[in-house]
């Protein structure tokens, strides 16, 4: 039992579960508002429900693995990094082949038992969140490649919801899109010279500290405004708007703390960024009430 519970624990560690915080609230935000918008009701029943989670978690477990797998050879040398299960042997990379291969299969399957649009989605999808872990090898702009990656988590909510994607849940992928471009440049900002003397690819080790900052809080700024468009174009009411004012005050001490305290990084990244995604989802849920 105790061998079970460690390669519990290692797999948990490579696919870092507890950050499924950042996309899980908005895709239930788009089936919350799209249900209501189809049947005057919030509610989607248990088996878009269930089956939303299980594409969620599938999806979201192939790209993290996926992503460990592609980095192993950049990993390895990274002292941040270093200590990973993908790269100290807890994991050994065909057991780390066969958790990808299933993820995928599990969430093509789900998507078909979702809906014909969704299952027609679920292959471009996955091959957009494998994406990511290759662009930097070549490109800059990985950041917004990791921003599609969970923008795509609203667009998935809505077509599981009612099989078509509006503008609103475009509007709202967007915003999540540069909300979390804006949060990975500040991320990246550890490995800044690590990219460099590796000639890794990102925008801090490309433009600097300063210009990743002023990039990061232009990604931030475009964030509020798509999710006002999107509050807009949806047609919500008094608590979405406060929920995106939230968002902006998060966001604004997210940066604070970042240039006051590089040091307190993880809070501001961890911490904060999972406090947005609830609370914007909680104010849209009590908007829809």
């Amino acid at each position: 039992m105790q061998q079970l519970w460690l390669k519990l624990k290692d797999i948990s560690d490579l696919i870092v579960f507890k950050h499924s915080v950042f996309a899980l609230p908005f895709i239930f935000v788009a089936m919350i508002v799209s249900s209501k918008a189809q049947s005057d009701t919030m509610w989607f029943g248990f088996k878009l429900l269930i089956l939303g989670l299980l594409a969620a978690v599938s999806a979201r477990n192939f790209a993290m693995a996926f992503n460990r797998y592609a980095d192993r050879d950049i990993d390895k040398y990274n002292p941040r990094t270093a200590s990973r299960p993908s790269v100290d042997g807890r994991i050994g990379t065909t057991n780390m082949q066969l958790f990808i291969a299933l993820n995928a299969l599990v969430f093509i399957v789900v998507a078909y038992m979702i809906n014909d649009l969704a299952f027609y989605l679920s292959v471009p999808i996955l091959i957009i969140l494998g994406g990511y872990s290759l662009f930097k090898r070549f490109s800059p702009y990985a950041h917004l490649v990791l921003g599609v990656s969970l923008g795509l988590a609203p667009i998935a909510g809505v077509v599981a919801v009612q099989e078509s994607i509006p503008m609103w849940a475009v509007l709202l992928s967007i915003g999540v899109m540069y909300w979390v471009a804006g949060f990975d440049l500040l991320y990246s900002l550890q490995d800044m010279e690590y990219d460099k003397a590796n000639g890794l690819f990102s925008i801090p080790s490309r433009f600097g500290q300063d210009a990743t900052f002023f990039i990061s809080r232009l990604f931030h700024a475009q964030t509020v405004l798509f999710w006002l468009l999107f509050v807009f174009s949806a047609g919500l009411g008094f608590f979405a708007y406060v929920g995106v004012l939230v968002s902006a005050v998060v966001l604004f001490f997210e940066h604070r703390i970042v240039l006051k305290d590089f040091s307190k990084i993880d809070r501001a990244f961890f911490t904060l960024n999972g406090y947005l995604g609830v609370i914007f989802f909680a104010l849209i849920f009590l908007d829809r009430i």
